[in-house]
Parts: structure tokens; sequence; C-alpha cells
């Protein structure tokens, strides 16, 4: 009797069975069949038991309250479904797809474990970055556990499948490329930070005629309200965008710069603010490039363009393609790019501009916008994040030192006071642990506003009370 015919001997029974025999071929070693019989209700256990396994170690790595996301639900299936083809590809006489995909799912709840326990223990001990780790370690915690999956079910396939070099190739490719697309797309998590007044906040935006109907009014109410510039003063005008409904975050944002603004720089009346979030449908127009192309060009109707000056602050998640995150489910909202509002700015022939990008690896804008009349600052440089745009920060560090702090209280000039955050923020972040490098917010100002933020900064210290 050879090994194998041996390990196959020995009984197993029922669902207990499965798990015994999936944990034996996440080791690499024989699946012992005798006695296993793959039943639909035997995968639909499996695949339910996987989802709660998930479930309940992604609750584990979030510290306090959580909020459950329905939608994860619906999506990372692509590993499963590819999975369940390769199964069918490799079928054999003696083992049938059912039987190849029940056990690749009883080996999946195994590894699901070890790695999820490995997570839990890395994150609760706050072990779990590239300080404690090295680049090595994450990297190796990322990709580990893919390729430990992978592995072991080609292994299962090799052994008990068709012996058939084409189709084990074929099946090996299909599971590297699903695994590969599960980590590019990277699917929603089970749960989120927050607490039952923030799962209220976060309800899902309800796309119904009404709304959809009154959102263009909005955005031509809003827009008409801006008012004519003064001759003979340099007026502000702004415009905040806020594109990502999911962290509020930049909700908070945009109404702080816009107070700022409104409060410091003589903005009141003559601004408007686009946001993504459910609570403000019905009070600004969505954060979307074309109501941004059409508020740039209301100001620049609207404003003396010699004279006055548009600022711009957008804030959301940044990539270092340039992208500027856009998101508002069920609608598809698409991302804004550098190239884009210098061609609406442009269009729009505004001559003086003040832009301020809160985003990882915004200062990848900055080539693209900066010119002789503008001033143009980023939360961070073309090689590194930002920091504070979880959904448990207030503000952004940006924000809260270049905005808050700075411009609300101590100074009306933009150089000053970002040269003052740089340092805030520096600290701040390595008071916070940010692992990955200093942020390094950058500042483009061209010789030609100089003399016009001067100008107006003489002209606001005139109006401030003493």
């Amino acid at each position: 009797m050879t090994e194998h015919q041996e390990a196959s001997a020995i009984p197993n029974n029922g669902l207990s069975g499965w798990l015994v025999e999936g944990t034996r071929t996440a080791l690499f070693l024989p699946a012992r069949w005798k006695g296993l019989i793959p039943t639909p209700a035997l995968v639909a256990a499996l695949v339910l038991y996987g989802i709660l396994l998930n479930m309940a170690f992604e609750r584990l790595y979030l510290p306090g309250p959580a909020v459950f996301e329905w939608r994860a639900l619906a999506s990372g299936w692509v590993p499963t479904l590819v999975a369940a083809w390769t199964c069918y590809l490799m079928r054999s006489p003696s083992r049938s797809a059912a039987h190849l995909f029940s056990m690749v799912l009883a080996q999946s709840l195994f590894v699901s474990l070890v790695v999820g326990a490995l997570y839990a223990v890395l994150i609760r001990a706050n072990l779990h970055n590239e300080r404690t780790l090295g680049a090595a370690g994450m990297w190796a915690l990322w990709l580990g556990p893919a390729v430990w999956a992978i592995l072991a079910q080609i292994a299962l396939l090799s052994r008990d499948g068709v012996h058939h070099s084409g189709r084990l190739l074929l099946a090996a490719m299909s599971l590297v490329t699903a695994s590969a697309m599960h980590y590019a797309v990277q699917p929603p998590g089970f749960w989120t930070p927050g607490d039952d007044d923030l799962q209220e906040q976060r309800r899902q935006l309800s796309l119904t005629q009404e709304l959809m109907e009154a959102q263009p009014q909005l955005l031509a109410q809003r827009l008409k309200e801006i008012r004519k510039q003064r001759p003979g003063v340099v007026d502000v005008y702004a415009i905040t965008f806020a594109p990502y409904s999911d962290e509020d975050v930049f909700l908070r944002e945009s109404a702080m710069v816009a107070d700022v603004m409104a409060r410091r720089f003589g903005a009141d009346g003559k601004s408007v603010q686009l946001v993504n979030h459910v609570q403000t449908v019905q009070q600004w127009p969505w954060a979307t490039p074309r109501n941004l192309q059409r508020a740039i060009q209301r100001v620049a109707d609207v404003m003396d363009r010699n004279e006055d000056i548009l600022f711009l602050h957008l804030t959301s998640h940044g990539a270092k393609d340039g992208q500027l995150a856009a998101e508002f489910w069920p609608m598809t909202v698409s991302p804004v790019r550098p190239a884009d509002l210098k061609a609406w700015l442009d269009q729009a022939g505004i001559r003086y501009k003040v832009i301020s990008i809160s985003a990882c690896y915004s200062g990848s804008w900055i080539p693209a916008l900066a010119g002789e009349n503008t001033l143009v600052m980023s939360a961070a440089d073309a090689e590194h994040t930002s920091y504070g745009c979880g959904r448990g920060s207030e503000l952004t560090f940006f924000g809260r030192a270049m905005f808050h702090e700075q411009l609300r209280n101590h100074t009306l000039s933009f150089e000053a006071a970002h040269a003052a955050a740089r340092d805030i923020i520096k600290k701040r972040e390595e008071e916070a642990g940010k692992d990955d490098g200093y942020s390094n917010p950058q500042i483009s100002v061209g010789p030609g506003i100089r003399p016009r933020l001067a100008r107006l900064e003489e002209q606001l210290k005139t109006q401030l009370p003493r």
C-alpha cells in the first residue's frame, strides 16, 4: 500500500472531516478523501464560514466602535469564482470538481484562520508598521498569505486533479491573476470605525427623482448668489472641492477652509462649496468635475480677472498618478486630474490664482498648475502621503495647521502660513508614528502674484478689528 493509499484509508465524516483535511492540504499534505461527500449544503456552509471568519477578524483589527458595511458582501468574489473554475478544469474521474472545490474552500478556512490571527496580534500590539517590521517584512506580510494560498491550491490540484501539465499551468496562471486583481482592486472591508451616530451620518445616498432634479437647481442658485466684484478692490473668490464622501474629514475641512476665507479674506458672499456627502445634498452642489468647471467659469464671469484672486481648495485622497479620488456611491464620479484643472482655469481666463491641494502625493499637481501669477501649495510632495485623512480625523494635518491655525489666527500670508505649517506638520507626524516618511508639503509662488497678495494683505489689515 502506498503512502497516499494509506492516508486515503482513514475515514472522515461530515464537515469536521473536510476541515481536518483542508488543514492538511494547506500544510501541503495529501488529502484523505474516504468518507468525504461534497454536498451543496457543505459548499454553502464552507463559503458562509469563510465570510464569517473574515468578518470576525476584520472587526478585531479595529479598536472601539465600528460600522458594518453591507456593500462588502457583494465584492471580493473573483478569487472564489476563479478557484471554482480551476477545480472544474482539473476534475478527474476519481475527483469531481465539487470534491476539489470543497477542499479548496476548507483549505482557505485554515489559511484565513492563521493569517487573520497573525494580523490581529500584530495590529493589537501596534507592531503592524514598517518601523517595526521593516519594508521587507511589510511586503512579506502583504504577499505571503496570497503566495501560500496559491501554492497550496496548486499542490492540491496537481496531486488530486487530472494529470495534465497544460491544464495545471492554465489553472496556476488563473489563480495568480485572480489574486493579483483582488490585491490591486482592494475591495471594501466589512467594518469601518464609527459609532451609531456615525452610521446614521453615512447612510447611503438615495438617488431619488426629486434629488436629481433639485441638484442642478441648487448649483444654479449657489452660483447665482456669488457677488460681483468691487472696482478698485482686490476681491477674493473661494471654491472648495471635497469629492470623497466616505470620509467626513473632507466635509469638515471644506467647511472650515470656506469659513476661514469668508472671515479672514473677505470671501463671504463670494464663495461656493462643492461637496459629496449625504448630509449636504440639500445645502451644497455635488463635487463633480463638471460642477467644478462651472463654478470656475461663474467666478470668472463676475470677478475682475485682472484684479481679483481666485482661491481654490481641493481635499480628498490622492494617488501618485495625480488623480484626486472622487466617490459618492451609488453615483459614479470621475476623478479630477491636474491637467483638467489647468485647462478649466485657462479657459476661464482667470489671471491671479491661489490653489491648495490637500491630498496624498499632491506635490505632483504643482508642475502642471504653477505659473507667473499663481500660488499653488500642496499637503505633500509627489512621493509621500499626507496625514490625517482617515475617518477618525477631525481635520487633515495640512488643513488644520495651514488654515485652522495659521491663516485663521496668526497671518494673512499664504507663504508665511505654509512655512510655519511645514514645521508643525513634521512634528505632529513624528508624534503620530507616521512610518512612510515626512509628507513634505510643497509651495510654488509665481513672481507676478506676490505683489497682488501683498496688496490684498494690506487691504485686509485695514478691515480687521483692532
